[in-house]
């Protein structure tokens, strides 16, 4: 395939995208709310051709190599459907989005001003080898009235053209058009360049999920604004005034509950104030759980069963049970080590102390800040927004979870009776 085949298929796309959203235009919050509750229906129902199509990826996954933690993510059964078709109920049940007025006011000269909410209008979302993607990112966005092209990997693409076509079947029965949810209809990595140079102007905003690869070459070559984050180097830092049983278990959670998630602590703060025995919990706690500690001179003073750490892990993104450890002196240090070396994530102080939670959360510029609470939180179903399709560290438009109460922009309404400009 060449650049202009590859660009004139991802213009047609993004033409009928733009054409459904003009028609979703015309429908209210209750009409889409139903269509994506169709779509749900629909993937209950079909769920032994996503079965099908999934084990064919699945297979080819595991004869190409592809590690096991990959392929438990690829992987589908009748529960994981019944979850994906359960989460699209849920984002049915949200508010709309659309049409809500965000302010109102009436300046000196009379007229009556309105910030209105509007859809996005065509995005393109880029994304890896989670099937359950495609269904969650097609309601997301048709909830806040926007069309759809889905670009999923190799890895998942039975499976996500299964889902596809399930749920434009449930659209088009809806009365809904069905090409509010588009697919690329092919693995060429061309294609992946044409979407993300903006389909001859009809795309508006791309969306990437995935690893660190992806989303650098979708933040490099996109021509249309990009929504997502680069890393998720997220920090838990244990304040002096941290509960001893708190600081043990948050930390092995926010680690390794799931390592391979955005949202997994990377670094490990310890306040130099904070009770031995604590700080000494805490460690036996990972140890135990077979998690690697890279360290600083002073937290293998502390113990001596962790490993230096060089400048690189206070950057890196393990993904794996790996946490770099570091002896700061207050928060005031820790906010400068976040603010160093962090990626703008989720980040957590453990503390009993709410002054310092709250200088934390004053002064720590990530998209999520928390207390007492797992990093692993950081997530948009957690949120109560339903699902998301990414976490944007970006401070334009949408910030942390991307649920569709971000997929809008807005617009002014302004409402006069006859005025004129001098």
């Amino acid at each position: 395939m060449n650049e202009t085949d590859a660009q004139a298929i991802i213009g047609t796309l993004g033409r009928q995208a733009r054409e459904a959203v003009t028609a979703l235009s015309r429908c209210d919050g209750s009409t889409r709310a139903a269509g994506i509750r169709a779509m749900a229906s629909g993937l209950r129902a079909g769920a032994p051709q996503v079965l099908e199509a999934n084990a064919a990826d699945v297979a080819a996954a595991e004869a190409n190599g592809l590690s096991a933690a990959m392929v438990d993510r690829l992987r589908l059964d009748a529960d994981r459907v019944a979850a994906i078709a359960d989460a699209l109920d849920a984002i049915a049940a949200l508010p709309d989005p659309v049409g809500r007025e965000l302010s109102r006011w009436q300046p000196d000269n009379g007229l009556d001003i309105a910030r209105v909410s509007v859809p996005l209008g065509v995005i393109g979302i880029v994304y890896e080898s989670r099937p359950n993607v495609t269904a969650d990112a097609a309601a997301i966005c048709l909830k806040a009235g926007n069309a759809v092209i889905l670009r999923g990997g190799s890895e998942s693409a039975a499976s996500s053209r299964a889902i596809v076509n399930l749920l434009r079947a449930a659209l088009e029965d809806s009365g809904l058009p069905a090409d509010a949810v588009q697919m690329v209809p092919d693995q060429d990595r061309i294609l992946v360049g044409a979407l993300l140079a903006g389909g001859d102007g009809t795309i508006d905003v791309v969306v990437p999920r995935g690893g660190r690869g992806l989303i650098e070459r979708v933040q490099r070559d996109a021509r249309v604004p990009v929504i997502g984050h680069l890393d998720g180097i997220c920090h838990i830092y244990l304040h002096s005034a941290a509960d001893p049983d708190m600081a043990r278990d948050i930390t092995v959670n926010a680690k390794l509950r799931r390592t391979g998630i955005c949202g997994a602590a990377e670094t490990l703060l310890v306040d130099a104030a904070l009770a031995p025995e604590t700080v000494r919990s805490v460690f036996d706690a990972l140890f135990a759980a077979d998690c690697a500690l890279r360290g600083c001179e002073r937290s293998r003073a502390l113990d001596d069963r962790i490993t230096p750490a060089t400048e690189a892990d206070w950057r890196t993104e393990y993904l794996d049970r790996i946490i770099a450890v570091r002896v700061i002196d207050d928060l005031d240090a820790a906010v400068a080590h976040i603010s160093e070396f962090g990626s703008g994530h989720t980040e957590s102080i453990i503390s009993g102390d709410a002054i310092a939670a709250q200088r934390f959360f004053d002064d720590v510029d990530s998209a999520i800040v928390m207390h007492n609470a797992s990093t692993q939180f950081a997530d948009g179903g957690e949120f109560g927004m339903g699902a998301e399709i990414g976490i944007s560290t970006s401070r334009i438009h949408a910030r942390g979870p991307v649920g569709a109460a971000e997929l809008v922009s807005y617009k002014y309404v302004v409402r006069g009776s006859g005025q004129t400009r001098l």
